[in-house]
C-alpha cells in the first residue's frame, strides 16, 4: 500500500505496513501524547495532596498516566501496595474495575479508592457474572458434582466471583502461583471449576501438572447446561470457564512462526493467558512480572519477542535499548479499557480530591469484601 494524505489511520505517520492491520510504529514526527499543560496540572494537584494521595499504575497503563504512579505492578502487587500505604487518605488507581475493587477489599475502612474513568473495565472479568455462575454451580449441584468440585477464580475477576470461591470453599489464584492454587484445590476436590479465564487454567494444567487436554472441559455460559453432556462434566478434572483475555487472546501461533522467519534466533516470551497453541510454540512463559525479571537478566544484544499488552512491551524496549524487544505480532494489541484511563480523566480525579470532591469512588459492600478476602486469604496462605 502507498503511503497517501488524508488516510485517517496514517494521518499522524508518513509510512504505512502492508502487513498489518494498523501498524504498531507511525513513522513521523508526532505530537505530544496530551496537551503539555495537562502534565502540569497533574503534577500541582499531586503535591497538594501530599501523603493523602498514593497513585498505582498497571504496567498496561500508556506512559502518560504511568510517570505520576507511585508504585508500578500487576494488579495484585498494587493492590497489596494499596493495602501497605494505610496513612493514604486517596487511593488512585490507574488500572481497571476489577483491580480498583480488590484494593478496595484490601484497604481500611477509612480509605477512599478512586478509578479515573468508571469505563475501565476488564472484557475478561466481564466474560463472568455471578448469576452466570451461581447458575453453572446449580447445574453442578443437580448433576451431583458440586461437592467434588473446588472453584478457583484468577485474580482478573469481579468481586462477586471471588466472594462466589470464598464462599464455595474456593480461592484465588494469580498467573505466577496458579499452579500452586490448584494444587492446594485439587488436596481439597477431585475436580476444579476454574474461572474466568479457559487459557491460563488450561495452559497450568496440562504445561505444569501434567493433565492432558481431554482432562479439561469448556463451560459455555451461553449454552444449557454449558453444552456439557453429565457423562463430559464427571470425566472431566478441570472445569474451564469460557473466557478469554482479548489482548493475549489475539495472538497465535502464525504470529510465532512469522516473527522466527523475520528474526533469527529470537526468544519468544509469551503470557500464560496466550492461547494453548502458541504457548506450546513460545521458548518462555510466565506472568507480567516474570516477563520483565527474565529480559532484566537477559544478556546484552539478545533478541526478544514479546506476547503481551504492547505499552509494556514498548515500555520495555526503551528500558533495556541494549536488547532487540519487539512485539511478537504486526498488529496492534493495546488494551482498550486499560488506555481509557488518560492523562485528562487523571487530572479530572485528582483535582476534584484537592477541592475537596470525592469522584468515582468503588465500594465494595461488606458481605461481598468478606468472602472476597476469604478466598484472597486461602491464596496469601498458599506454601
Amino acid at each position: 500500500m502507498a503511503t497517501q494524505t488524508g488516510l485517517p489511520l496514517f494521518v499522524l505517520g508518513r509510512g504505512a505496513d502492508p502487513h498489518s492491520e494498523k501498524g504498531v510504529d507511525c513513522p513521523g514526527e508526532l505530537p505530544p501524547a496530551s496537551d503539555p499543560g495537562l502534565v502540569e496540572r497533574a503534577r500541582k494537584a499531586k503535591e497538594a495532596l501530599g501523603d493523602r494521595l498514593f497513585v498505582l499504575g498497571h504496567h498496561y497503563q500508556r506512559d502518560e498516566v504511568i510517570q505520576f504512579a507511585d508504585v508500578t505492578g500487576d494488579s495484585f502487587k498494587l493492590a497489596q501496595q494499596a493495602a501497605a500505604r494505610p496513612e493514604a487518605e486517596f487511593i488512585v488507581f490507574c488500572g481497571v474495575h476489577f483491580m480498583a475493587e480488590s484494593a478496595d477489599i484490601l484497604t481500611g475502612a477509612g480509605q477512599k479508592v478512586v478509578l479515573p474513568d468508571l469505563a475501565a473495565g476488564c472484557s475478561m472479568a466481564d466474560m463472568a457474572t455471578f448469576d452466570q455462575v451461581e447458575e453453572c454451580w446449580e447445574a453442578l449441584e443437580d448433576a451431583g458434582l458440586a461437592d467434588q468440585v473446588v472453584p478457583v477464580t484468577y485474580m482478573n475477576s469481579s468481586a462477586d466471583i471471588k466472594a462466589f470461591c470464598g464462599r464455595n470453599g474456593g480461592a484465588v489464584c494469580t498467573s505466577s502461583n496458579a499452579r500452586r492454587a490448584l494444587d492446594w484445590a485439587f488436596s481439597r476436590g477431585e475436580k476444579v471449576l476454574f474461572l474466568p479465564d479457559q487459557h491460563l487454567g488450561r495452559n497450568t494444567a496440562v504445561l505444569e501438572m501434567g493433565m492432558s487436554l481431554e482432562d479439561c472441559v469448556v463451560w459455555n455460559p451461553h449454552r444449557p447446561n454449558g453444552g456439557l453432556t453429565r457423562e463430559q462434566l464427571e470425566r472431566a478434572r478441570m472445569i474451564l470457564w469460557r473466557g478469554h483475555c482479548s489482548v493475549h487472546g489475539r495472538f497465535t501461533a502464525e504470529s510465532v512462526d512469522d516473527v522466527r522467519a523475520r528474526i533469527p534466533g529470537v526468544n519468544v516470551l509469551v503470557h500464560p493467558e496466550c492461547r494453548h497453541e502458541v504457548v506450546l510454540k513460545a521458548d518462555h512463559v510466565g506472568s507480567t512480572e516474570h516477563i520483565i525479571k527474565t529480559l532484566e537478566a537477559a544478556p546484552s544484544g539478545s533478541s526478544w519477542a514479546i506476547g503481551t499488552e504492547l505499552n509494556l512491551v514498548k515500555r520495555l524496549a526503551q528500558t533495556f535499548p541494549d536488547k532487540d524487544i519487539s512485539f511478537l505480532d504486526r498488529t496492534v494489541c493495546y488494551c482498550s479499557t486499560m488506555n481509557r484511563i488518560d492523562l485528562p480523566h487523571l487530572v479530572w480525579a485528582l483535582e476534584s480530591l484537592v477541592l475537596g470532591e470525592i469522584v468515582n469512588q468503588i465500594t465494595v459492600d461488606a458481605d461481598t469484601t468478606h468472602w472476597a478476602k476469604v478466598a484472597l486469604d486461602r491464596m496469601l496462605a498458599l506454601p
